[in-house]
């Protein structure tokens, strides 16, 4: 009986931790400061954006981290073009973006380009994660959207000429991704026209 007892207990108390340790992993990416010197290697990525606009970038890639915090592990794809960029840039201060990955989650989180990727349905299923993780964190009905998660929204409001656009209900030819369809259960397809995913690269 008594071992019964110890084993509930110390299952309890690793849930507890888990818990703990997750809420902690969480508040670090939300409050955390990126480094001196990022926005400048990211302003020569894409000169054209104003300050305004790279505070906008670089919360859409704290709200990235967040998604890939909540993925535990799942595999999550990229739908934004600019947010990439400046996740890239943030990955060349080697000494930084290693120490945020252990503090954030645990791990190094490695960027997966979309040509190493197993195949289109590991792209498919890891967009329709992050639209439902992303929908989530702002409070979004993944399945009736109202407006587009800020990952899926700033490429367009940013004008980002090789982003990926996104418009809840598309019009055949409108040369935008269809983000209406990720979080029904039809998921998000391409037939070869304008409607694809957007995903350009991912997160494990």
């Amino acid at each position: 009986m008594n071992y019964v007892l110890i084993a509930i207990a110390t299952a309890v108390l690793f849930t507890l931790y888990a818990l703990w340790v997750r809420r902690a992993r969480r508040g670090f990416v939300a409050a955390y400061a990126f480094p001196a010197g990022l926005r400048k290697k990211f302003a020569e990525v894409r000169p054209g954006l104003s300050e305004v606009h790279q505070d906008q970038v670089f919360e859409a890639l704290r709200q990235w981290f967040m998604v890939c915090g909540h993925a535990n592990r799942q595999f999550v794809s990229m739908p934004s073009q600019v947010v990439d960029d400046a996740w890239h840039a943030f990955i060349l201060f080697t000494r930084n973006y290693e120490l945020f990955c252990r503090k954030a989650f645990g791990r190094f989180l490695h960027h997966t380009p979309a040509e190493a990727m197993a195949g289109q349905t590991t792209a498919t299923e890891g967009i329709k994660r992050t639209w439902r993780i992303a929908c989530r964190l702002e409070n979004i009905d993944p399945k009736t959207p109202g407006r587009l998660p800020a990952l899926f929204a700033i490429d367009a409001a940013l004008g980002i000429a090789n982003g990926f656009h996104y418009e809840l209900d598309c019009k055949p030819g409108s040369g935008t991704y269809c983000a209406g369809g990720i979080g029904c259960g039809s998921g998000c397809g391409s037939d070869g026209g304008d409607s694809g995913c957007g995903s350009g690269c991912g997160g494990d």
